[in-house]
Parts: structure tokens; C-alpha cells; sequence
């Protein structure tokens, strides 16, 4: 994700992503200048048409309002998925820190083996979380304090929620030792359970894409608004259509591209939600809480 200064208007107008977006958009680009250079020389150098096409500025006027509102939908709802994730991974962080005090103040001094496992587990779940909502797991960014525990983990398919079925085991273990209560216990139960809930609904957005149809006829409308934008212009601005249409394509096909970019959060695009970088402060976290009083020997 990237950190800017909302208030420096220069940096932003210059910034390295407009010629990010530019680098992406180089071939269409190109290809409209071209489309764009041959129709108005064909139509106004051969044909010398100064009338017939005056229509179109009309036409392209009403489908630039159904474009409009298109984009703003397609935006908006980009933008709530990305927003929802930033809120679900703000929760995240939340809970581990809820967790990590819990077991701090519930458990005794002397179950250093059980805190030592939450301060690895709730981290662990936390990275392969991450990572689930990627393409996978990376087993070397989990701590584990024996291999068998990590043998179970790399064995199971969704990894994330095998180790929140850890967690559960190990506080079920911890009351059946008699060293937390039954209050206590429903308490670890609600919190271990947010995560599960985290875990869901960030597969929720992962998994279920804006539908095809919606899609589909927003690429239409800007292929058909684009390409047909020429006829609207060349009477009226001859050669100069070649720059306003290629600066109006710049425009729309952004917009549609940084949507595309954010309405999956969790990946590695520059715009996407900084799950490493909460990932690292979780963890860092945990340890300072759990370890804050009772340090390891």
C-alpha cells in the first residue's frame, strides 16, 4: 500500500503511480492514438465529412451518462470491499490483542509452556491467514516450538483454520488442568471465535467477485464510448481529436483499472490492504504482551 501526503498536491500530480497506470494502459493507449490519427485523417482529408457525423456529439452525450453512473457504482463498490477488509484486518488486530492480554492476566506464572504457545499460535494464525487469501500458506513464516505441531499444520488444506482448532484445543486443555475457570473459558471462546469469523468474511470478499454480467458491460460501454468517441469530435477539433480522445480514454480506462486493482484487497498490488506490515505489528505485539511480565528462562 502506498503511504502519501493527501495535502501535497505536487507529489500527487507527479507521483511514480500516474506513470505506473500510464506503463499499463501503454498499449491501448497506442492503439487509440492510432485509431484515432487514421479515422480523422480518412475522414477529414478523404472524405472532407463536416456534417454527418455533428450527431454523435449527442449520442456520446446521453451514453456518457450511463457511462458515468456505471463508473461511480463500479467504483464505489470497490471500494467498500477494500474499506471492509481494512476493517476486518483492524479487528484482527483488535482480537490478537485482546487474546494476548487475556492470557497474560488469566494465566499463571507458571504455565510458561502454555503462553509460550500463544505467543507463537496467534501470530502463526495471523500470517497464515495472510497468506491463505493469497495462493497459499508459507510455512517458513510460522514459529513453531516442536515439529509435531507443525507437521499437523502442514498436513491440512486450510491452515488457518487448523491452527484456530489449536487454539481451542489448547484452552480446552488448559480448563481441563483446572488452571482457568468457566467463565474464563467462554471468555477464550469468544475471542478465538472472532477469529474464525475475521477468517470468514475475508474469504467472503476474496471469493466472490464482482458478477460477470456487471463486469462485462462496464468494459463494453467504455469499448463502444472510446471507440466511437472520434466521430463526436473530428468536425468540431480535427486533428486535436487525437489528444482529447486519448486523454478521455486515459481517464475512464483508469478508473476501471485502480477498481479492478482494489476491489481484491489482499493481494500485492501497490494499492492493496498492507497485510504484511499488520502482520508484523500483531505479532510484535503479542510478544510484548504476553512476555511483557513473566519473560521466558
Amino acid at each position: 500500500m502506498i503511504e502519501y501526503n493527501p495535502k501535497s498536491w505536487v507529489s500527487l500530480i507527479f507521483d511514480v503511480y500516474s506513470r505506473y497506470v500510464i506503463k499499463s494502459l501503454f498499449p491501448l493507449l497506442a492503439f487509440m492514438i492510432v485509431y484515432s490519427t487514421v479515422l480523422t485523417y480518412v475522414l477529414v482529408d478523404i472524405f472532407e465529412i463536416h456534417i454527418f457525423f455533428e450527431g454523435a456529439i449527442v449520442f456520446h452525450s446521453l451514453l456518457g451518462v450511463v457511462l458515468g453512473l456505471f463508473l461511480v457504482l463500479r467504483t464505489n463498490t470497490a471500494y467498500d470491499r477494500w474499506w471492509e477488509g481494512r476493517k476486518l484486518w483492524g479487528q484482527l488486530v483488535n482480537d490478537t490483542r485482546s487474546l494476548s492480554m487475556k492470557v497474560n492476566a488469566y494465566l499463571p506464572e507458571k504455565s510458561r509452556d502454555d503462553r509460550s504457545y500463544f505467543e507463537h499460535m496467534i501470530p502463526n494464525f495471523v500470517y497464515a491467514m495472510k497468506e491463505h487469501l493469497r495462493h497459499g500458506t508459507k510455512m517458513e513464516e510460522l514459529e513453531f516450538e516442536n515439529e509435531e505441531e507443525e507437521q499437523k499444520v502442514k498436513a491440512c488444506d486450510h491452515k488457518p483454520n487448523k491452527i484456530n482448532s489449536m487454539l481451542f484445543q489448547r484452552i480446552n486443555a488448559i480448563f481441563k488442568k483446572g488452571e482457568i475457570t468457566g467463565e474464563q473459558l467462554i471468555i477464550f471462546d469468544k475471542e478465538i471465535k472472532n477469529f474464525a469469523d475475521i477468517m470468514g468474511a475475508c474469504e467472503r470478499i476474496k471469493t466472490t467477485p464482482i458478477p460477470y454480467s456487471y463486469s462485462m458491460y462496464i468494459k463494453k460501454f467504455l469499448f463502444i464510448y472510446t471507440m466511437t468517441l472520434p466521430l463526436a469530435f473530428v468536425v468540431e477539433f480535427g486533428y486535436w481529436t487525437v489528444i482529447l480522445v486519448a486523454l478521455i480514454f486515459y481517464i475512464l480506462v483508469s478508473i476501471e483499472l485502480i477498481a479492478e486493482e482494489i476491489e481484491d484487497p489482499f493481494g500485492k498490488d501497490i494499492n492493496d490492504l498492507p497485510v504484511e506490515r499488520i502482520s508484523m505489528n500483531i505479532k510484535r505485539n503479542v510478544k510484548e504482551i504476553i512476555q511483557v511480565d513473566f519473560p521466558k528462562k
